[in-house]
């Protein structure tokens, strides 16, 4: 019999669902409060006004890890809202540990693949920021192409963009940050905020690692794009 899988919505995932422990805390906390804080994937459009009950800035963590740095970034910002994506159930029910301890309003989460959630939930011109800290470095040379910040997913983020909106991405591989600042510098509709690599901006906390690293003499590249009404060739 014929194989009749459609695969033209398939894509290079730039992650792996490992089997990482969940402890019964954070499995808890995903019982409990993901009815509350997350969003099921589905493929539709989700009205964001209405799943964060109110009109604010509205800007998109993909990739949170543990969630620390997401949690501490909207705990200092209740103006804006944070629509935060991971795959990892520990992580998960760690960022909701942390909403519950520290009511954390302005967050919902939704376990899904970035990607996807782009293509299939998000509105062009819906969101005013996208975060995208320290994502995989796939940093064997042959694993490069699961690298998730390339021209096509650059490309599909933008559209998701309101003018004016941001790109902030954040890693410490070298040649992944000097990936990033050829794709991003590439897209037409963005332009870099900095000459090349920019100050790390107040309102992205240092993780411990990332302080632990700085101590031993390692690099840290933050990359902050704006989006243009109309691109660098005057063209929308």
């Amino acid at each position: 019999m014929a194989d009749t899988t459609d695969l033209s919505n398939r894509h290079i995932r730039s992650f792996v669902l490992r089997q990482g422990r969940v402890s019964p805390a954070q499995q808890r906390a995903c019982e409990m409060l993901l009815p509350r804080f997350g969003i099921p994937y589905a493929a539709q459009p989700l009205d964001l006004t209405q799943a964060f009950g109110r009109n604010a800035p509205k800007i998109l963590e993909i990739g949170f890890g543990m969630g620390d740095s997401t949690a501490t970034i909207a705990l200092a910002h209740p103006e804006n809202d944070y629509l935060a994506l991971e795959v990892h159930t520990p992580g998960v029910g760690n960022l909701l540990k942390l909403i519950d301890a520290q009511q954390i309003g302005n967050i919902r989460i939704i376990q899904h693949d970035a990607v996807e959630v782009l293509r299939d939930m998000l509105g062009d011109a819906a969101l005013d920021g996208a975060h995208i800290f320290f994502p995989d470095p796939w940093h064997k040379a042959r694993h490069n192409k699961r690298r998730l910040i390339q021209a096509t997913f650059v490309a599909q983020l933008v559209q998701k963009l309101k003018p004016g909106g941001y790109i902030h991405a954040a890693t410490d591989w070298q040649d992944y940050a000097e990936q990033i600042l050829a794709v991003l510098g590439a897209e037409p509709l963005l332009e870099n905020t900095a000459a090349d690599y920019a100050p790390r901006p107040a309102y992205r906390p240092l993780t411990k690692f990332e302080q632990r690293g700085i101590n031993l003499g390692h690099g840290v590249w933050d990359l902050v794009f704006k989006k243009h009404p109309r691109g660098r060739d005057g063209h929308a």
